[in-house]
């Protein structure tokens, strides 16, 4: 029965918890934790449930952890009071070259790297160059997320969401370079040309600059070699570990990227392994496995194998319709839920339409199935789309929101629910008609995939 104690609890809770988020009642991940709690005494999540979220939300996470300790060790290198350097002088005092400097800093990155990964590393060179040019650096730090976010569709590995969505599939980096990566470039340009609209102010400043200093130093030119050379061979593993004689995913490379950039930093003796702990964004990681037990117990409710039988109620197994409906919907639900749940949950429903629909057999919904057909693949795409992009409306809707909202925080300033929605709107809705438009061009034009 889907309207018992439980199913209502659950949507009680799911809406309670993002209503608070929205309207800053509460601390995002304390909303998290008290909804999960809520759920544990209501008897809704057992000890079985708590396997089955971290089967599904480990790889995300791992990714994201792996990435977060990388790129605090990178930080005492010294390397990037270099770079803010070298990109302030790159700006010669104009917001316009400013806001382009970022886009070129942040889209190249976010093709290899996860997009939280790049907000922490190149967060600190954006506030100090828009401190030197005297303008809010709010906007830019919000620019930045969206960026990351929209630039993780350059590749499988850009995007936490994505790589849930092309892994569940069986699709590996070059396929993926073949059939999404196109979509990703378009999502990047409709960012780029409306940033000069969204961050007016900050476009059209001219400063003048003080007289070039001399640029700073490495403190330690061996350590900094060593952990650029973690880092270039986690990106490597992003890129290569499938081909491997023994495969290693994403989110097995992330994380012996971050013990070896552990052990160069023990063995360095520059500052201590707790040190760097202490400064791993654990907020983000609790909050998002939170969103993960809350997205279970939604996926409890049955809810989303009666929407996938109303699915195939509405349009049979005519895919077009079903993708662009998808694209909406995940699209809707990203930017009020983090993405990489909406997309474990939503993985559940398209999977169950096309056995519904008699286009995949039943073994499809095991996680080991990977001969779809190619006619369904745009509807996997369409989903990678919208819960990658969909989650660049609101605070709440990628991991690289949240962490630019920590970092603006830690420098004295509140990013809002509603002062992010002013800016990550627009870009969605541009996005996603964009989306759509590609998505449909993969359907009339069967080669162009």
């Amino acid at each position: 029965m889907i309207w018992d104690f439980q199913n209502i609890l659950i949507l009680l809770v799911f809406a309670g918890v993002i209503l608070a988020i929205a309207f800053d009642l509460i601390d995002m991940m304390l909303a998290g934790l008290i909804g999960v709690s809520l759920l544990v005494m209501g008897g809704v999540l057992d000890g079985r449930d708590v396997i089955d979220v971290f089967a599904v939300s480990n790889g995300a996470i791992a990714l994201l952890f792996g990435g977060m300790v990388v790129a605090r060790v990178l930080v005492p290198t010294g390397l990037f009071d270099q770079l803010g350097a070298r990109f302030l002088r790159f700006t010669r005092g104009s917001g316009k070259r400013f806001v382009l400097g970022i886009v070129g800093m942040v889209v190249p990155l976010c093709a290899v790297l996860p997009n939280a990964t790049t907000v922490i590393l190149l967060a600190p060179i954006v506030v100090r160059t828009a401190q030197a040019l005297k303008v809010d650096f709010v906007g830019p730090l919000v620019l930045m997320a969206i960026l990351s976010n929209s630039a993780g569709l350059l590749t499988l590995v850009g995007d936490p969401a994505t790589f849930l969505v092309g892994s569940s599939i069986g699709m590996d980096f070059g396929t993926y370079l073949k059939e999404v990566s196109l979509g990703g470039v378009l999502a990047v340009s409709v960012a780029v040309l409306m940033s000069p609209w969204l961050l007016r102010e900050v476009w059209q400043t001219q400063r003048e600059l003080p007289a070039h200093e001399p640029l700073p130093k490495l403190q330690r030119p061996w350590f900094c070699l060593a952990t650029i050379a973690v880092l270039v061979l986690m990106v490597g593993l992003f890129m290569l570990g499938d081909s491997l004689p023994f495969p290693l995913p994403p989110q097995a490379a992330s994380v012996i990227a971050a013990a070896l950039a552990l052990l160069v930093l023990h063995g360095a003796k520059v500052e201590s392994v707790d040190a760097v702990m202490r400064d791993v964004d654990w907020k983000t990681l609790v909050f998002l496995v939170c969103m993960f037990f809350l997205v279970d117990a939604f996926a409890e409710t049955h809810l989303l194998d009666l929407l996938s039988t109303t699915v195939y109620g509405w349009f049979g197994a005519h895919l077009e319709p079903v993708a662009l409906t998808i694209l909406a919907a995940v699209g809707v639900l990203s930017s009020v839920l983090a993405n990489i749940p909406v997309v474990a949950g939503m993985l559940i429903l398209v999977k169950g339409f096309l056995v519904t629909a008699q286009l995949v057999p039943e073994e499809a919904l095991g996680s080991l199935f990977t001969a779809w057909p190619a006619h369904t693949v745009p509807v996997f795409v369409a989903m990678m789309f919208a819960g990658t992009l969909g989650g660049n409306a609101t605070l709440v809707g990628a991991s690289a929101n949240i962490v630019a909202a920590g970092i603006c925080r830690n420098h004295g300033e509140q990013l809002s629910f509603g002062r992010f929605l002013r800016y990550g709107l627009p870009i969605t809705i541009g996005q996603l008609l964009a989306s759509a438009l590609y998505v449909l061009t993969m359907f009339w034009l069967p080669g162009f995939h």
